[in-house]
């Protein structure tokens, strides 16, 4: 099946779930996959498709025949899924752990373990609860909000600034280039498509000079930019790219959970009984997880021929696994298409699974958590317009680009 193609049709979502019905809910398309065409080969996007749970399980868990390195692939690869030259300024990118396997991924990434686990950022949340009033305290005044625009983008910004210790007068600056890594085109038009694509490019050649200029700045303290900063094993390239990387998968995936979650809760009346207590609100959080997976789709690469469930794979071809899909397998998961945010246990895989497994999930568990709960404390009512619903069309995340809320203050 290898053969050069579009770097284009691989970064667009399958024609099935193209529309915006189709961005919203895929989920009747993945069932009729799984039921059908659990491993299928799409020749328009040169890649093939992952289902159902035990194969998307079986490709992530295993680098020596799944590899992340796209370089490896025998199609073009669009650029921001692989390492090498920016294709502008000429200058070398560093190597990221997520296009890499080990020996060398454990390079790139575990030196950042400690920092990013379960217990530091425990301890580091009093700080993200303060970060989180203070973006609220902004919508004092207000009786609607969008949701996305007025909160959800600005915590994770405001969040990894903090880890990065990001001087307060950068943090607006800091704001504008993540804003702008992660926009979108206004219009679905080529127009506006290269405009948005020249506003990314332009941030991200200024992003990685400044992440240069604060590597250099840094010698003594305990954030993490200094902690890059004298980490032997990497060399410049990598310890910017480590930051940026930090950066724009934070931000987007967090931005995605805390949308979805409130989403969800809206939808299906279950927001008094988190804010009560009534519902978990972690046990809640792992639904939304499982139920609106932020990243839909992750990719690896054959690295020799191999066969997954009864289809022939070739060396060199891309293989894109679908966790939205395996969140919602039968075989593991009782009633998959019923939101149950008292769900337990939820062994999904939304944050992946293996060597690649999420470094970042304890830290978007835990922003997820003070948003719900900062936001549930601090409005009576939170009531999401349900006329209108844009996805988010930034393929494979699943989420909207905006949801208008009604909103009461508690002690209003």
């Amino acid at each position: 099946m290898s053969s050069s193609g579009s770097a284009a049709a691989l970064a667009l979502p399958p024609e099935a779930i193209s529309s915006r019905e189709g961005q919203l809910a895929p989920f009747g398309w993945y069932a009729e996959m799984r039921r059908d065409r659990p491993v299928d080969y799409d020749p328009q996007r040169q890649t093939w498709d992952v289902f159902r749970y035990e194969d998307v399980g079986r490709v992530l868990d295993d680098d020596g025949t799944f590899t992340a390195d796209m370089t490896r692939a025998e199609v073009d690869v669009p650029d921001e899924a692989s390492d090498g030259d920016d294709g502008e300024s000429g200058q070398p990118l560093g190597r990221t752990m997520l296009h890499t396997d080990p020996p060398d991924h454990e390079r790139l990434r575990g030196f950042a373990e400690a920092p990013f686990d379960r217990n530091a950022i425990r301890r580091d949340r009093p700080r993200f609860e303060a970060l989180t009033e203070k973006l609220l305290d902004r919508l004092d005044d207000r009786s609607r909000i969008d949701l996305v625009g007025d909160f959800a983008e600005d915590l994770p910004v405001s969040i990894i600034a903090e880890l990065l210790d990001v001087p307060a007068d950068r943090r607006d600056r800091f704001r504008n280039w993540s804003k702008a890594l992660i926009a979108h085109p206004d219009e679905e038009t080529r127009a506006a498509y290269e405009e948005t694509r020249d506003r990314q490019r332009r941030a991200y050649r200024e992003l990685r000079e400044y992440f240069s200029d604060l590597i250099d700045e840094r010698t003594d303290g305990d954030d993490l930019v200094t902690l890059v900063a004298n980490e032997a094993d990497l060399d410049r390239p990598e310890r910017v790219e480590f930051c940026i990387l930090v950066l724009l998968a934070g931000v987007i995936s967090t931005t995605s959970l805390v949308t979805n979650a409130v989403w969800c809760f809206a939808e299906h009346d279950a927001i008094d009984a988190v804010r009560s207590g009534e519902i978990d609100r972690m046990q809640a959080i792992e639904e939304v997880l499982r139920y609106r997976s932020p990243e839909q789709a992750l990719r690896r690469v054959a690295v020799d021929d191999v066969e997954l469930a009864g289809r022939q794979i070739e060396a060199g071809d891309i293989v894109t696994v679908w966790l939205g899909s395996a969140n919602r397998d039968p075989d593991v998961f009782d009633a998959p298409d019923r939101f149950r945010p008292e769900r337990h246990p939820n062994p999904h895989l939304a944050f992946g699974k293996g060597t690649h497994y999420c470094l970042g999930a304890p830290l978007a568990r835990v922003e997820a958590e003070v948003a719900i709960e900062k936001l549930f404390e601090r409005f009576r009512t939170i009531d999401p317009d349900r006329t209108d619903r844009t996805p988010l069309p930034t393929f494979p995340y699943h989420s909207l680009s905006s949801l208008p809320c009604d909103v009461e203050r508690a002690d209003g």
